[in-house]
């Protein structure tokens, strides 16, 4: 029986030798003559374990890792075509705490299935959710979506249906589905992770949201710093369209849908949905002003449904499973599932899905491990760069929208950030409105002038100049970026700043100056 191994060609996988593991792994086949051949699968997510490469054995998958090249041989020699022990093994991968702890809804096939076997990716569960749309009327479909509490996973945590039923009532010649794939934040993977490891599951995922709306076309819009998601998106497009996934009849239905892969320049505010609507359009990305609502006129001035990754691709499995299945998962108005990403100082860095709830304490120290450097955690950013700081005394709060709102932070894109105790907060705080006067688009004065001032005024607070009153300038411009910046950058990024000085004053003290001997 031929043996399959697996290596994933995730970005992440790559950047940590992947490809150099995959060759070898070839070279070794060949010079041992085996019966074996490689699927070049996504990551699972550990990445302090990458590259983690899999065999499927009669027991079950059995995982090694992390492997370099040299590596290779010294596993063949051990067996590892049958899954043979080695002192990389780590057996049953599902057995791994990291994974065994997860709740997988949204990331249940991700560096199980190959990327781009449509074949592969029905016989683990897929196109359900859309045989069940097809055979829905569109309001029905919507009203699932909104039972399910489904919340936009982009950062601002809009339920999407409502946004979905906006968009059907809305009457037009022409409708689109515009998925933001522009994952700007820091600390923010989940997005490439899918599209590079389960790309079917957000077509599936356009694809519905088209039947439920009327929307006939569909745009993925992917930042440029992601090739190899533009490239599996591209191909896995390409499959769909040939099996009739998508095209004038979706999968033999009265149907049209079908869509297309936009790579867009990168710069951040591309991530905020107008500005995103421009650059598709083929202007400068700038924010528009709102209303009216993309829901209303979108893209080309239509009724335009804008989702992000992790949004639609979470609404095969409530298509498939129902609205109740889903819901089930979670606390408060915060439902279903929510794929953590760890990254910074932190121990186990990696994706992490699980059901909202969990306390940020749970998520640093248990399924993170502290940090690795193995000195004490100072703050966790939350959110990305425009998340806020949170301190070790706030770590019993759960991982929901309200409740970190209620503590003047916000959960975003689920990036977490570890900082320990060398992080210096009023860096960080200047890192902040430094990040916004680079990125601003421009357009708003708050955003603008606000964030160039605050690196200003910062820097005189480090250099000791008048600090009292400075820091009182900084609270006065950030108080006026978040009430009139036109959209979340400049909006947002008082949450950084502020909760630096708030929670770390002690870094924004004057520091003792060194006076000469007499």
């Amino acid at each position: 029986m031929t043996v399959t191994i697996y290596i994933p060609r995730d970005s992440g996988a790559l950047a940590l030798g992947a490809e150099k593991v995959a060759k070898a792994v070839a070279q070794e086949i060949e010079t041992r003559g085996l019966d074996a051949k490689i699927v070049r699968n996504g990551s699972r997510g550990l990445y302090w374990l990458e590259p983690m490469v899999e065999v499927a054995t009669e027991a079950g998958r059995v995982a090694y890792g992390p492997i370099s090249a040299k590596d290779v041989a010294s596993l063949f020699d051990a067996g590892l075509a049958s899954g043979g022990e080695h002192k990389l093994s780590l057996g049953d991968p599902e057995k791994i705490p990291f994974l065994a702890k997860q709740t997988r809804l949204t990331f249940a096939r991700c560096g199980i299935t190959d990327p781009l076997s449509l074949e592969d990716y029905r016989n683990h569960g897929g196109l359900k959710g859309l045989e069940n749309a097809i055979a829905m009327t569109p309001a029905d479909v919507v009203k699932q979506v909104t039972d399910s509490g489904l919340r936009g996973r982009g950062g601002a945590g809009f339920p999407t249906g409502i946004k979905w039923k906006t968009v059907l009532d809305t009457t037009a010649d022409r409708k689109y589905i515009v998925c933001n794939a522009d994952e700007g934040d820091s600390a923010t993977f989940a997005d490439r992770m899918i599209m590079e490891g389960d790309p079917f599951v957000l077509i599936e995922g356009m694809t519905i949201a088209g039947i439920a709306t009327g929307a006939t076309k569909g745009f993925v819009y992917i930042r440029s710093e992601y090739p190899h998601a533009v490239a599996t998106m591209q191909k896995a497009v390409e499959v769909a369209r040939k099996a009739g996934v998508l095209g004038v009849n979706v999968m033999g239905s009265p149907n049209a849908f079908d869509m297309e892969i936009r790579v867009g320049a990168g710069a951040y505010v591309c991530g905020e949905e107008t500005s995103l609507l421009n650059s598709l359009e083929g202007k400068r990305g700038i924010v528009r002003a709102k209303p009216p609502l993309p829901a209303i006129q979108g893209l080309f001035g239509k009724p335009t449904v804008i989702n992000n990754v992790i949004s639609l691709a979470s609404v095969p499995i409530v298509m498939d499973r129902g609205a109740q299945h889903y819901k089930d998962f979670g606390m408060g108005r915060s439902r279903g599932t929510i794929p953590i990403q760890i990254a910074g100082n932190a121990k186990h860095g990696g994706l992490f899905e699980a059901a909202f709830g969990l306390t940020l304490g749970e998520i640093v120290d248990e399924i993170g491990g502290g940090t690795v450097t193995g000195r004490p955690v100072k703050a966790v950013q939350v959110g990305g760069p425009l998340g806020a700081y949170f301190p070790r005394s706030l770590f019993d709060t759960p991982f929901d929208y309200e409740a970190f709102a209620a503590k003047d932070g916000l959960i975003g894109h689920a990036g977490i950030t570890v900082f320990d105790d060398s992080a210096d907060m009023l860096k960080q705080a200047r890192f902040a409105m430094e990040f916004c006067a680079i990125e601003s688009c421009g357009k708003c004065t708050p955003c603008r002038i606000g964030s160039t001032r605050g690196v200003e005024t910062i820097d005189k607070i480090a250099h000791n100049i008048e600090p009292e009153k400075n820091l009182a300038l900084v609270t006065d411009l950030c108080n006026t970026m978040k009430f009139g910046s036109l959209c979340a950058l400049g909006g947002f990024t008082p949450y950084p700043v502020m909760s630096a000085i708030n929670h770390f004053p002690e870094d924004f003290r004057p520091t003792p100056v060194a006076q000469a001997a007499e």
